[in-house]
């Protein structure tokens, strides 16, 4: 069974594929808080968030090509 996202997270569907991402949207497929990702980019760790305007949005292939960098987690150490 697969998980369930929200129809403004799901984005297996093409049209939300092009859409720009809003730190809400990131912090929940990523599950951690917004104020996280504004720490992220902060210190320049997270994904590569653009500036639009004043507002701060994502790529949704940024986000995948920075989810793919992070060293999965080992529970055998």
């Amino acid at each position: 069974m697969g998980v369930f996202l929200p129809a403004h997270l799901d984005r297996s569907s093409t049209h939300e594929r092009g859409t720009l991402a809003s730190p809400a949207d990131v912090a929940a497929y990523l599950g951690v808080p917004v104020k996280t990702l504004y720490q992220w980019k902060y210190r320049g760790t997270g994904p590569k968030p653009l500036k639009v305007g004043r507002h701060l949005r994502y790529r949704w292939s940024e986000v995948d090509a920075w989810l793919d960098q992070q060293s999965p987690y080992d529970l055998t150490a």
